[in-house]
């Protein structure tokens, strides 16, 4: 995305995420912070030896430019909205109204910018009863059907892996939305909005849920680590206390676990080889495998299960993975060296392209490191009117 220029209003994740890819890409992308407070995320999380950037900033800030702007007082809207002007995308997720109450709406932000790409990612939407609640990936989760699911049946919903889920998925439909209005944007010369809600993106992997109440009236209670789908498929201790993943989702797959288990019978016609009789009998085959997995060390497991072509995994703790040969042999670990702070492990890029591949240029930035570069190149303010503005707190 080289000669996109991006302009990042985010604060937290959801937006911002989308930016980090575009950035990751090669967009350049600017992130506009208050010239005090900087972006909430720089002191959220694991904290480093740098006051202004803990980890989860480092991580998710990545592939960009931090200019300080404080687009709530007029000069600084007029500053911003000459950025506007040299850019093609501009991604916020501010409380719905609150761009307005700048004087920084949609009519604004187009007359300044007619071809502008304008990602706007809020709790609820931008329109609707609920878009001026406040809205975090915690509430989207339990809003959207998510939480509902997680956990044991009776017991009280879990958060969904505590992390913010929500807001990840937003900012990859974001992402998406966002180029497919570049491409419209190449026929036309026309910008438009879009609008993402944290709510939607979840809803939206829900699979056959919405579908299942609205023809039966089914409503999908908590499984645990199982599924209705299917049986065996879910999660078993080890022999050594360690966790595996097995899923059985076809008979065949059932039929090679058996063999694996020296239990071939298991998956005869007679006992639990059609799926409806295993689903039937979910206790017994589930205490079948349970008590099966337990002779068995991990690594056990997995080289028996493996040689069987058994759909298995470890359930991986992060020690675990970082030592894992394929996320080595992947370059799914990605280590960087921040000034002042060392060598920070994260992420790498996905997804994977063969032409034109992307790559993390740096991580999250110290505040405001480039106001000055962008500020004289792209709205050619002198540095006498550069310090005027320091002076007056604008930047």
């Amino acid at each position: 995305m080289g000669g996109v220029r991006v302009l990042d209003l985010g604060t937290f994740l959801a937006g911002p995420h989308a930016a980090s890819i575009f950035g990751e890409f090669g967009a350049e992308v600017l992130k506009i912070e208050h010239p005090v407070y900087g972006d909430p995320m720089r002191r959220f999380g694991s904290r480093t030896s740098h006051d202004d950037l803990s980890l989860p900033f480092l991580s998710e800030a990545r592939c960009r430019k931090s200019v300080t702007l404080d687009i709530r007082r007029p000069e600084g809207v007029r500053l911003f909205l000459k950025l506007v002007e040299k850019s093609d995308i501009l991604i916020e997720n501010f409380r719905p109204g609150t761009l307005e109450n700048w004087g920084l709406g949609w009519d604004t932000l187009r007359e300044a910018n007619p071809g502008l790409v304008f990602l706007r990612v809020s709790g609820y939407g931008q329109t609707g009863p609920y878009r001026r609640r406040s809205g975090f990936a915690h509430i989207a989760h339990a809003y959207a059907g998510l939480s509902y699911l997680c956990g044991f049946p009776g017991e009280t919903p879990v958060v969904p892996g505590t992390v913010p889920l929500g807001d990840y998925m937003a900012g990859l439909y974001g992402a998406i939305g966002v180029l497919i209005a570049l491409r419209h944007r190449e026929r036309s010369g026309q910008g438009q909005v879009i609008d993402v809600a944290i709510f939607e993106s979840i809803f939206r992997t829900l699979e056959e849920i919405a579908a299942a109440y609205g023809l039966f009236g089914k409503i999908r209670e908590r499984e645990g680590a199982g599924s209705f789908v299917a049986v065996p498929h879910g999660h078993f201790r080890t022999k050594d206390d360690k966790w595996v993943a097995i899923a059985c989702t076809t008979d065949r797959m059932f039929e090679r676990l058996a063999q694996a288990m020296g239990r071939p019978e298991l998956a005869s016609p007679e006992m639990y080889g059609p799926q409806m009789k295993r689903r039937a009998a979910r206790d017994a085959v589930n205490k079948l495998v349970v008590d099966w997995v337990e002779t068995l060390d991990r690594e056990a497991f997995m080289k028996i299960c493996l040689r069987a072509q058994v759909p298995c995994g470890r359930l991986n703790s992060i020690a675990d993975i970082f030592e894992d040969e394929h996320f080595k042999a992947r370059g799914m670990l990605a280590s960087i060296d921040v000034s002042g702070v060392g060598d920070v492990v994260v992420p790498n890029v996905i997804p994977r392209l063969s032409k034109t591949p992307g790559r993390i240029t740096n991580l999250g930035p110290e505040l405001g490191s480039a106001t000055v570069e962008v500020l004289q190149k792209l709205v050619g303010l002198s540095p006498e009117d550069i310090e005027q503005l320091r002076a007056s707190k604008v930047i």
